[in-house]
């Protein structure tokens, strides 16, 4: 089985995440959406609403599993036995960011990092664009899945 981990905050999950999750299905057995816990980060929404926004945008999909978990992502990937880390790219300055994430990942471990280009109609939003939104008072509809939007009125 191909298996793949796509980790993220997903704080929230947009519709850049929607679509290489899609995207990534298409390649692998099965996806383990990661909702990675870091202690130290301040996030909007608590960890149960973000698992919720992500659990409704995918609950006909059984190739998708949603799980969170803390440490290092590799050492995740091997408890799940996933031997594929999902990453999506916007820009060139996500590039460099990830390429030396991966780089160590592959260092530590034998999981090797797949890369897919956010498709360009939505390589410009971002998780903390849109929280600027919500904070400002704006409308999200077209940045995030309707899960979200839905969950948030």
């Amino acid at each position: 089985m191909r298996r793949a981990v796509f980790p993220g905050s997903f704080d929230p999950i947009t519709l850049g995440h929607y679509d290489i999750i899609e995207r990534g299905l298409t390649l692998f057995d099965e996806v383990i959406l990661a909702i990675g816990v870091n202690a130290e980060k301040k996030y909007m929404f608590s960890l149960e609403e973000r698992k919720s926004f992500i659990e409704d945008a995918f609950k006909d999909e059984p190739k998708i599993k949603v799980m969170t978990y803390k440490g290092l992502t590799v050492e995740f990937c091997k408890q799940q036995n996933a031997n594929f880390i999902l990453r999506g790219l916007r820009n060139p300055a996500d590039f460099e960011f990830e390429k030396a994430i991966a780089h160590t990942n592959r260092k530590m471990s034998e999981i090797e990092t797949v890369f897919l280009l956010t498709s360009s109609g939505k390589s410009y939003i971002s998780s903390s664009i849109v929280r600027d939104v919500i904070r400002n008072g704006g409308d999200v509809t077209g940045l995030v899945p309707e899960t979200v939007v839905y969950k948030r009125k």
